[in-house]
């Protein structure tokens, strides 16, 4: 096997040669690949792109699984015990029934695993994250793919330009000692490496992201997104204690209070399922619109690596320095109103669980508005949400948004009742745009059709 195409046609091949005995079964290209796989990028990946198993943006769910859990095992998990089950169940069966007071989306049925540790927590959403990130995955690669034969044509790359401080210039490219001068790579091999890397890259990211929520998240539906496939209300006894610590609170008060949060987020996307593809939608629009400037890449990159910031040798510095904004895709109109339309949907969710918890919690527990300004406080700082989308598409959610959300919601009710309220969620268009957040009542009527439509002719 000529190493799917790409060993130079000067090179004998011995065809009773076992290829997993060869150090080098791909020829030279091997050591250009053993050069990316040094910076990260994903060759079991790659190998399955080349031979067309999987997309090159195809995240990979074993590296962002195992990068979460060495992340969570290095700060530890208690697992759950018989009294966190217990203590969890009461909280949960006393926060649904207050919740039928507080929204007309019905009750969920109650699961007798109600409780979870960090790692059943990253077990049962992993599917959903890999979701949420494909499209921006996507958007990248074929960004990287479309730069490349712009840039290159379709007769793709030599050697030479890509190791060079000018042309392609790939940070982190060591190409001395090597005898590869003249050498061509076929573009669509360069966009495949191109593609696998960056969906290395974001598997990475995903992986440190999940990881470090797993260690703060207070339940299923905490980060107020519907990631599991199927909806399920659940506390993580270990982190929900931790949330309350040093309040002076009483444990049973804060489990409650948590356990309304949770289970108004579930009732919520199961009663709005279209909420699901509405998110990956908008990162999708996101995605779509990314352009990639190569010549400010590489400059960018060259001066990373005189300051330091980034070290060839260690690739965990590539991650950080694209986290950190080095590598920032251009940002068009279209990006600029999806992640708006991001934001203010994200803003709404969370608000609308603010609104539904003060409700049904109003004269029942003594310390709501201490509970209240805690998370409050949690958001302000960066809220599980925040972080994931301020790696992932450099979204902040501001807790400003928010607070206009929680104002919004509230007002609808004051106007009109708990059902109008509920009924904005029926379907997507129906949303209130980010400049309809401060005008609850224009927003009503512009929603309401007049008796009298003869002036409308």
């Amino acid at each position: 096997m000529a190493g799917f195409g790409f060993t130079p046609p000067d090179e004998p091949i011995d065809p009773n040669q076992n290829p997993n005995q060869n150090p080098n079964p791909f020829g030279n290209f091997g050591e250009i690949f053993q050069q990316f796989s040094s910076m990260g990028l994903n060759l079991q990946g790659l190998m399955s792109a080349l031979s067309g198993q999987k997309s090159p943006a195809s995240l990979s769910r074993e590296m962002i699984r195992d990068i979460s859990k060495k992340f969570l095992s290095a700060h530890g998990e208690l697992p759950v015990s018989i009294a966190d089950l217990t203590a969890t169940q009461e909280a949960m069966n006393i926060a649904d029934l207050w919740l039928n007071e507080a929204t007309v989306f019905p009750p969920l049925p109650m699961s007798d695993n109600c409780a979870l540790s960090r790692r059943d927590w990253i077990d049962s959403t992993l599917n959903g994250w890999e979701e949420i990130a494909r499209p921006l995955v996507e958007g990248m690669s074929d960004a990287m793919a479309g730069m490349l034969k712009d840039n290159f044509g379709e007769n793709g790359i030599s050697m030479d330009q890509l190791g060079s401080e000018s042309g392609f210039g790939i940070p982190g490219m060591n190409l001395s000692g090597m005898n590869l001068s003249g050498m061509q790579i076929p573009q669509s091999l360069l966009a495949s490496i191109m593609g696998t890397f960056m969906s290395s890259l974001i598997s990475t990211q995903l992986g440190q992201t999940i990881g470090n929520l797993s260690t703060t998240v207070t339940g299923a539906n905490d980060v107020a997104l519907p990631l599991s496939k199927e909806i399920r209300p659940a506390l993580i006894p270990q982190n929900a204690a931790n949330w309350g610590s040093g309040l002076g609170i009483d444990e049973g008060e804060v489990r409650i209070y948590l356990a309304l949060r949770e289970l108004a987020a579930a009732r919520l996307f199961v009663s709005a399922p279209w909420l699901r593809e509405y998110i990956k939608n908008a990162i999708a629009s996101y995605g779509k619109g990314i352009r990639v400037d190569i010549t400010a890449i590489t400059e960018q990159a060259q001066e990373a690596m005189s300051s330091g910031d980034l070290d060839p040798a260690n690739p965990e510095s590539l991650t950080l320095a694209l986290s950190g904004g080095m590598f920032t895709p251009e940002e068009t109109p279209t990006q600029k109103a999806a992640l708006e339309n991001l934001e203010t949907v994200l803003a709404l969710i969370d608000g609308w669980i603010d609104s539904v918890v003060a409700l049904a919690a109003k004269n029942r527990l003594p310390s709501l508005i201490q509970l209240s300004e805690t998370q409050k406080r949690r958001r302000a700082t960066k809220s599980p949400t925040q972080e994931l989308f301020a790696t992932l598409v450099g979204l902040e959610v501001s807790p400003r948004r928010t607070r206009e959300a929680i104002a919004f919601w509230e007002k609808i009710v004051e106007l009109k009742d708990v059902k109008s309220r509920d009924e904005i969620w029926d379907e997507s268009f129906l949303l209130p745009r980010a400049d309809q957040l401060g005008d609850a009542e224009g927003f009503l009527k512009s929603r309401t059709v007049p008796d009298d439509l003869s002036g409308l002719i």
